[in-house]
């Protein structure tokens, strides 16, 4: 809106109308261009016939978070390695040696960075990387509380999600399984999402420059639109581990 623009947002929701379909409708409207806040385009083995028709039209668009390597859009992206890396650094230097992953299907771009970055800060501090370990989820509270549980019947004393309600799901099952947060198990989020620090316990996440990276992609939205955007592939922003209460010094387990 501050730059002359009218704003339309399309939500999705679970069977309504499909991200192809507000793409069709969008172009009907012949809108001046489409930032995806989230779509397809993260899973590399989704339909991407869409993302071709904005290209063949070179329709300005603009992508959040990682993407597959096929598509010609600009990304603003928050850096999923560095923000694995300082969470599992952060559980190691507590003790913790048994660190399961909550993550997104195998084909999910971010959730690939996030998986291989963490395989490389075990490596890199001598903690065997095990796979039964790492559980694939959908992104909603009670995935995250069925995941977690799988992962505290392996014996995890630690647990990083790949969002925040997925963490909140964890910590409803530590407390199912009649443990404690973080005094058996720690856990981890991702977002820093509005009411994590009201939590029960503080959740400790990790937060993405929401403000920042939203400005970036509208200024290269409008770049594009105004016809003055040079070569642009990732803008990688860094990312902060906010350490609040739901992580804590290890208390090794046995497999349940």
């Amino acid at each position: 809106a501050q730059q002359g623009l009218t704003p339309v947002l399309c939500t999705q929701t679970a069977g309504g109308v499909t991200e192809s379909e507000y793409v069709d409708l969008l172009l009907e409207q012949q809108v001046a261009g489409v930032v995806f806040a989230g779509g397809a385009y993260a899973q590399r083995d989704a339909d991407h016939a869409h993302y071709d028709r904005l290209a063949a039209r070179n329709l300005p668009v603009v992508l959040i978070n990682a993407a597959i390597d096929d598509l010609p859009f600009p990304r603003v992206v928050c850096d999923d390695a560095d923000a694995m890396e300082q969470a599992a650094e952060h559980l190691l230097a507590l003790g913790h040696e048994r660190i399961g992953l909550v993550l997104g299907p195998r084909d999910h771009v971010p959730s690939e960075r996030k998986l291989a970055a963490f395989q490389a800060v075990c490596e890199r501090a001598g903690v065997p990387f095990d796979d039964a370990l790492v559980v694939r989820s959908l992104y909603s509270l009670q995935s995250g509380q069925a995941s977690a549980a799988r992962l505290i019947e392996q014996g995890a004393t630690g647990i990083l999600c790949a969002s925040d309600p997925l963490a909140l799901g964890a910590v409803r099952a530590v407390r199912r399984a009649r443990l404690s947060t973080p005094g058996d198990v720690s856990v981890i989020g991702y977002d820093d999402s509005a009411f994590m620090a009201s939590a029960d316990p503080p959740l400790t996440t990790i937060r993405q420059p929401i403000e920042a990276m939203g400005r970036a992609a509208v200024d290269f939205l409008v770049s594009q639109i105004d016809g003055t955007l040079g070569p642009v592939d990732e803008l990688l922003f860094e990312p902060e581990l906010v350490v609040r209460r739901s992580t804590g010094a290890a208390r090794h387990r046995a497999k349940s």
